[in-house]
This record gives structure tokens, sequence and C-alpha cells, in this order.
């Protein structure tokens, strides 16, 4: 019956295992100086050889060869280990069988001897699937086993193990395989099979592996599946078909090189091979999570849970962004997440996204945290057949006083000692009130019902004017004055007090004006003036 390659290839003694040497130079030394222990705890990811390593170790106790290293693999204990017929290596799976009542089973059959050995080994895989119980139950057989009796536990969750069962294991950690072992590794195992496989086709597989020597041999298997001779790297990357690590690193440097057509050409290219949007929307905003990390963090491979190349890789494309970037790129992708969960349309929503960021921020912070305009960007991505005469930072400052009834090109310029307030809506008004509503920080519903019926009237040294229709708006407008205020900060650099006016206000004050000037005229001429 067929087998799949990582059961085919499965290592048999210690000189097989990739990239765990320093746990086999503890399991030889104690092997040959019969010095092993009497409970092993094997952990770490998926794929490392817990499972493989743990038979090892009880052929290792159990090989008949008297010179040479042990295991074997040869002698009659250690085939029939391979074989799985060896009546003294035990191997249990905690996730179904996980009770109280199968630990005191297992404990009921420690108390007798070895039937062709010389000691019994019990491989508890999965561990951690255990329950409270049942693990109350193992600690008294775990700490004082019978003589000749030998327990490995193995799992890739530690942290759900009780410190009671930490303290009674020698710990062993198994590490990812580094990429070229694991490259290495397959390419022996082609060459086995008589397959020829490119290095960029070897490449991509390991790193797609991600440390896991299983999800390797997995990856190749259905490569050469399709009954090829030969596999390179595009045959790869049609099998794999998903987003690996490799694509949201190509679509992030897209993203940072402001390529907007090539950005929305890979995500057309992944969409296509069957990923979904939501899942990819995640994994994005996952992918953004490590460039936090490893920006931060000098050695994050445990927490990322990812192999140290593509830790590596990741941390070379962290060194080119900046917080600020990675911030509103999480806030980004996060609002676009949020909003595809209902929609029927949710590639627009990740297409929308993916523009808003590879066009680049037209904004970034200076040393006092707020956010100033960056004509460089601007100027980069902005289209040429509608080229406009950009202005200087300088004459897009807002001035002491903007009001919306003079133009912005009749009004004072600031004198050099007034502080200067930078605006990133170019000064216009009705531009800047409109943008505060497009503000991925919005998440209070009733602030969008400010959305029409409003705007902005001035704004000033000290403050700014919001003129409303009626007193549902005002009313609105008051409740959510604190967020105004600080979007406003947010969008020019210095906080402001707000203050809120009906229209009908300001109409009677216009009214007023009139009036007084149709007086004074009168009066100046002797004429009697009738306003209507």
């Amino acid at each position: 019956m067929y087998q799949a390659l990582y059961r085919s290839f499965r290592p048999e003694t210690f000189h097989d295992i990739l990239g765990q040497e320093h746990i086999v130079r503890i399991l030889t030394n104690q092997i040959n100086g019969n010095s092993t222990s009497h409970a092993y705890l094997f952990c770490g990811t998926r794929g490392t050889g817990k499972t493989s390593t743990a038979r090892i170790l009880a052929k290792g106790v159990n090989c008949l060869a008297t010179q040479g290293e042990r295991p074997c693999g040869s002698c009659e204990n250690c085939r029939n280990i391979t074989n799985g017929t060896f009546m003294d290596v035990i191997e249990i799976d905690a996730a179904s069988n996980n009770g109280v009542e199968n630990i005191r089973e297992l404990r009921e059959s420690v108390k007798y001897p070895p039937v062709s050995g010389r000691c019994k080994v019990y491989i508890i895989d999965e561990v951690h699937m255990l329950s409270t119980g049942a693990f109350n139950a193992l600690l008294k057989t775990l700490e004082e086993p019978p003589e000749n009796v030998m327990f490995i536990l193995a799992t890739t969750e530690v942290q759900k193990l009780p410190a009671t069962i930490l303290s009674r294991c020698l710990r062993l950690d198994f590490h990812r395989v580094p990429e070229k072992q694991l490259s290495e590794g397959m390419r022996e195992i082609c060459n086995s099979l008589g397959i020829e496989i490119t290095d960029g086709a070897l490449g991509l597989i390991a790193s797609n592996a991600d440390g896991s020597v299983r999800d390797g041999l997995s990856l190749l298997e259905q490569c050469i599946a399709g009954g090829e001779e030969s596999v390179k790297r595009q045959d790869v990357l049609t099998v794999l078909g998903s987003s690996g690590e490799e694509t949201f690193l190509e679509i992030t440097d897209c993203v940072i090189h402001h390529n907007v057509s090539e950005a929305l050409l890979l995500l057309n290219r992944i969409l296509e091979d069957g990923k979904e949007v939501r899942q990819f929307m995640k994994d994005w905003i996952s992918h953004y999570r490590c460039l936090l990390l490893t920006k931060y963090i000098k050695n994050p491979e445990d927490m990322l849970n990812m192999s140290m190349e593509n830790v590596e890789r990741i941390r070379s494309q962290s060194q080119a962004l900046d917080l600020f970037t990675i911030d509103q790129s999480i806030i980004t992708l996060s609002k676009a997440l949020n909003d595809a969960r209902w929609s029927t349309q949710p590639r627009i929503l990740l297409e929308l996204s993916i523009v808003k960021l590879a066009s680049g921020e037209f904004f970034h912070q200076n040393e006092n945290g707020h956010n100033v305009f960056n004509e460089t960007k601007a100027k980069a991505v902005e289209p040429a057949q509608n080229s406009i005469p950009t202005k200087s930072v300088q004459e897009r400052t807002i001035p002491e006083k903007l009001t919306q009834e003079k133009p912005l090109q009749e009004q004072e310029r600031p004198s050099q000692d007034k502080p200067v307030i930078h605006s990133n809506i170019n000064c216009d008004l009705s531009k800047l009130w409109q943008s505060m509503f497009t503000d991925p920080n919005v998440v209070k519903g009733s602030f969008h019902l400010l959305k029409r019926g409003t705007s902005l009237r001035e704004v000033s040294e000290n403050g700014f004017v919001v003129e409303v229709s009626n007193e549902l708006l005002k009313k609105c407008a008051m409740e959510n004055a604190e967020q105004l205020e600080a979007l406003m900060e947010r969008h020019i650099g210095k906080r402001l007090r707000m203050e809120c006016v009906l229209s009908t206000q300001i109409e009677s004050k216009a009214e007023d004006q009139v009036d007084k000037l149709a007086n004074a005229i009168g009066k100046r001429f002797g004429l009697s003036i009738d306003i209507k």
C-alpha cells in the first residue's frame, strides 16, 4: 500500500533527524552512558520530529547491538519498533484517550515488566489534550515509575501543561528546521525517487513549509503527484494556490514602493488561485503585526511561530516602514475587513484599501507627533494628466482666520511671529470638513449624522466654528464635540475648541449688519432706505 512521503522517509536513527542536533547530542550521550531519564517532554511546533525522535529513543534503550552507536536500526528489536509490532513500546493518542479512566488503565499496565525488551516505553502524543483529572492521576506514576519504564510526552502547546507535569520531566525543545537543511533533505529524497527539481522550486517549498519537515514533504508530494519527471518553481506556485508569507512580503513591497498596478495585479492572481478575500485580509493584517513585532523584538521567532529565515525577511521589510505607516495600514485593512462582513463585494473593499495604501500617505508625523504635509509623496502619486502647480507647505498653512465668505487667495498671510497650523486639505474648509468623516478612526455611529446639514464655517487660532441647519444636528454635534476636536487636531496639528451655531443665527446676524449699513448710508446722504 502506498505511504505518504513523510511516512516513507521517516527517520529511523539519530543520523536521519534534520535540524535537531542539540537534542540528538543529548540523547546519544545518555544512551551511550546508560543515564537516560525516566520521563521526557518533547515540545515544539508541528512536523519537527517529536514523535519520530521518541520512537528512535525507544529503539535506543531497547537496541540489541553491543558495538557502535545505538540504535543500530537493523537488530530485531529496532525492526519490530519500526514496524509497530514491539509490545514494549506503547503509543497513546491523548487527544482521544484523555480521561481519568484511560490513565488508570495505563497505571495498571505500568506494573507489569517488559516482555521482550529492556525497557517499556510509553509515548503519549498531544499530551496537552489530557483533562485536569487525567493529569492529576498521572502525577505519581510519572514522578516514580517502576524500574525499566520510560515516559515520553510530546506536545505542540507546552503552555497548556500544568507546572506539576513540567517539573517531573526532562524538557527538550524542538526547533524549526532551517530552510537550507530542509532543501538538502528534500533534494536527497527527489534523487532517490529519480525526480529532478530546481533550486527555485526547493526554495519555495522550504519557505512555505516554515520550518516543518512534514509540511515540506506534503508540499513536495503534491508537486510530484502530477507524474512529471521534473519540478519547477512555476509548478510549486500552481500547487500552492494560497498565500504564503512570500505573497504578503511581495504585495507589501508593492505598497511600500507605491506600485498600485502591480499590487492590484498580484491580488488578482492570488484570488484567481482560490484565496478567500476575507481570509486574505486577516492574513495581511497578521503580516503587518509581524512587521510591528520584528521592529522592536530581537528574537520574535516563538512569538510569531515562524522560521528564522521568514523572520529575517520580515525584519528586512520592516526597516523600510515607520510606526505611523504600519499603524495606518493596520487601521485601513481592519476597517475594510469589518466593512466586508456586511458587503456582497468584499473584493472591491480590499482593492480600495490597496489603492489607499499603495498611493502613499500624504502626511508624516513630525517630532511633536502631529501629521504634516509630505509634498514629495503627493507629487509622486499625482496623476500626470491632472497635474496642477503644487504650492509649498508654507502656502498651504491656515491663516489666523478663514471664512467661507472670503476666498482663500484674498485672505491675509500669517505673520512670522504667529504659530503656523499645517493642514492636509489644502486649506479648503469644505474638503477639510468632509475628510473628517472618512477618517478610519471614526467608529461612533451617531457621528455620521453630521455629514449632511453641517459645514465648517471658520478656523481660527483658538477654535473652529461648525454651522448646523437645525437643533437636532446641533445637539448631535455637541455630543460629538470631543471627537470632532480630536479629529481636527489630527488633521491640522493643533488642539482647537469647537463652537456650534445655527444657520438662522448667522442669517439674523447678517440681516442686522445690512440694516446698520442702510441706516448709515441714509444718514450720510439724507435718504430713507427701506430694505426688502
